[in-house]
């Protein structure tokens, strides 16, 4: 693991994989300032809205001071997964003939497939999102909670779009995916970085990539 983690760290510094990030990052931030530039008091009413739970209204306007840039965070973070999961094929070709030729990529995983693990990971996301948002107050424990559900955002998708572009055989890659879950938690870390939250989702791809192509000892 710990190679894994060196030789991902390593491409993620190249100046292709930089750019790469750099034009889905500030992309998905410049298209949510736009709308929500407009639609901020109405979004913030939604989510106040949502925390009538709490049963003093200064109690929630407070909350709704914090929680309404969070779901906004939020939704930049899911846009910046989805890109990175439709348009990271490419690079991620370039990346295994670089580090591994011997080992080609076999075929585009289907966009059906993707679509479906995007759109399920965004939604079981979501759901434990709303469900445990009481607790993600909770020093500690929230952030610990909220660590666990952006890894469910980006396990789904990276194991379908990595694996499904090198490996074919599905018991090598259930074998491979046991370790998916550490990669997930690993690469979502990065979330509670300004700037480097933009490299989460890729990074996990890249981690998973070696972890897949590399040898046992990754």
């Amino acid at each position: 693991m710990l190679t894994t983690i060196k030789k991902s760290i390593q491409d993620i510094l190249s100046p292709t994989v930089f750019k790469f990030i750099l034009k889905i990052g500030l992309g998905s931030i410049s298209i949510w300032v736009a709308i929500l530039w407009y639609f901020w008091e109405s979004f913030e009413n939604f989510i106040t809205s949502y925390l009538t739970w709490i049963p003093w209204e200064w109690a929630q306007d407070t909350v709704a001071y914090i929680a309404a840039p969070f779901a906004a965070y939020t939704l930049i973070m899911i846009t910046i997964s989805t890109l990175t999961s439709m348009y990271s094929e490419d690079l991620l070709i370039v990346l295994g003939k670089k580090h591994y030729p011997e080992q080609p990529a076999i075929a585009s995983p289907s966009i059906a497939g993707s679509i479906s693990a995007l759109v399920q990971s965004t939604l079981v996301f979501l759901f434990f999102l709303i469900v445990l948002s009481p607790l993600l107050f909770i020093p500690l424990l929230g952030q610990v909670i909220m660590l666990y559900l952006w890894s469910i955002l980006l396990k789904a998708p990276t194991v379908h779009d990595v694996g499904g572009l090198f490996i074919d055989d599905k018991q090598i890659l259930k074998e491979k995916n046991k370790k998916s879950n550490i990669i997930s938690v690993i690469a979502s870390l990065f979330n509670y970085i300004p700037f480097l939250n933009m490299f989460a989702p890729l990074f996990a791809q890249i981690m998973f990539l070696h972890h897949i192509l590399g040898k046992n000892k990754t």
